[in-house]
């Protein structure tokens, strides 16, 4: 099992451009054209998972900054949900404010619209205990969006299928997508990756980890596809200065989040909020 000494930074990209970002080994990039981290561009336009993909935007009410991190749509009967990471919804251990999902997102333009959050769904422990690795099994949440006339997956198309994995379940060929910040990447553009996955902890519903990629700042809640499938969530990774990076993947683990999925799809779907 993988002795966890993750990166923080994923949790805040601001003031990181100057942190060194160290390779992958090279015989572990799998990703065309992957770089040093094992990330490369997606090719626009942006379409199927790749549309669906895009930033959850939020507000500190303390320190007034705004923390950027990935998501994506997730299919549902009431058409308005966002998977993201569970750390994605606080920002030193306090909850955000205004969250807004920006599906799409591209060079700065949200081209499918700004969906303001109105709910949000975390495993029980992520509420009362502070930010540690033993956590990290669990860091996944549900973000429910208002709807704009219609819902989410009216205007995105169809969202993710989640797929559920046991703990210890091996992935080969995951793609992660995200939007990267920091030292060379401009965090307005759509990133991919692909890793095989491994398990990394036996707690919980455990903890998937890829060291054919290296997620940087601003990676966080990204979704770990398995071809059309959601598989997982980026959740962390090594430090940004280690030579031999690995990023960790929350997995979609069947109870904990088969039953929050199902109480945040009835929320939506019976009681829907408009803008």
């Amino acid at each position: 099992m993988l002795r966890l000494a993750l990166s923080l930074a994923l949790l805040d990209p601001t003031g990181i451009a100057e942190v060194p970002q160290l390779n992958v080994p090279q015989p572990r990039v799998l990703t065309p054209h992957g770089d040093r981290l094992g990330y490369a561009p997606v090719p626009r336009p942006y379409t199927g998972a790749r549309r669906l993909t895009g930033v959850l935007l939020g507000r500190d009410p303390v320190s007034r900054t705004t923390v950027m991190c990935g998501g994506a749509v997730i299919g549902s009967r009431s058409r308005s949900l966002v998977l993201t990471a569970a750390h994605c919804l606080y920002h030193e251990g306090r909850l955000l404010r205004r969250l807004a999902f920006l599906p799409g997102y591209d060079r700065g333009r949200p081209p499918l619209g700004i969906w303001p959050a109105v709910r949000t769904w975390v495993p029980a422990r992520w509420r009362s205990r502070p930010y540690s690795p033993q956590l990290l099994p669990y860091d996944v949440a549900l973000v429910g969006v208002a709807r704009r006339g219609r819902p989410l997956e009216a205007v995105t198309g169809r969202g993710l299928r989640p797929m559920s994995t046991t703990r210890g379940t091996p992935l080969r060929g995951l793609e992660l997508l995200g939007y990267p910040a920091g030292k060379r990447y401009p965090g307005t553009q759509l990133y991919r990756c692909v890793g095989d996955a491994a398990e990394a902890v036996s707690d919980g519903p455990g903890l998937m980890v890829t060291r054919n990629c290296h997620a940087a700042a601003g990676g966080s809640g990204g979704p770990a596809l398995y071809g059309d499938a959601v598989a997982g969530v980026v959740s962390s990774s090594s430090p940004l200065g280690d030579a031999k990076g690995y990023t960790v993947l929350a997995r979609l683990g069947d109870r904990p989040f088969t039953r929050m999925f199902a109480r945040a799809d009835r929320s939506m779907r019976l009681n829907p909020p408009r803008t």
